[in-house]
């Protein structure tokens, strides 16, 4: 499959993508050599993490591979409707989206796509919550901090 690494201020990011769709973001990936293929959509998703990452780009545009499931989609659109800057608890998004917080844990845990799909914005009840993505928790402060504009907190 077509990928990419970029540099970003989290690490490193690997890009992947196949049949004209992003199949998964990677945070903090180790370097990997380019793999040609897809560059338009490579160059689109460098594009706008870059811009993400320079605080002018608040969501995505992006075709994205769908999920195996209907509900994994159902869970997906539910991340990624939460806006940038804002977050929710994993109850309250499994309210909204009819499912239960341990479904929506297990879909942000395993989310192909952080960022993009942003799963960093659902939170536990009781603090931050856990993040698969990059350094765990750290990354999940940073990107959260990223998006409220708190640069001492980066």
């Amino acid at each position: 499959m077509p990928q990419r690494s970029v540099d970003s201020p989290i690490g490193p990011i690997r890009i992947t993508s196949a049949d004209g769709a992003l199949r998964a973001l990677s945070i903090a990936a180790a370097p990997e050599p380019d793999r040609p293929g897809d560059e338009a959509l490579l160059d689109e998703a460098t594009r706008q993490l870059g811009e993400y990452f320079a605080g002018t780009r608040t969501t995505f545009d992006l075709p994205l591979a769908p999920l195996d499931t209907p509900r994994g989609e159902a869970l997906r659109a539910a991340i990624a409707s939460i806006r940038h800057g804002e977050t929710l608890s994993y109850g309250a998004l499994a309210r909204t989206a009819g499912s239960s917080p341990r479904a929506v844990g297990q879909a942000c845990a395993r989310n192909p796509l952080p960022i993009i799909v942003p799963c960093h914005r659902v939170l536990a009840s009781n603090g931050i919550g856990a993040y698969s993505g990059g350094n765990g928790v750290k990354t999940k402060q940073w990107l959260l901090a990223h998006e409220a504009g708190d640069l001492w907190a980066r």
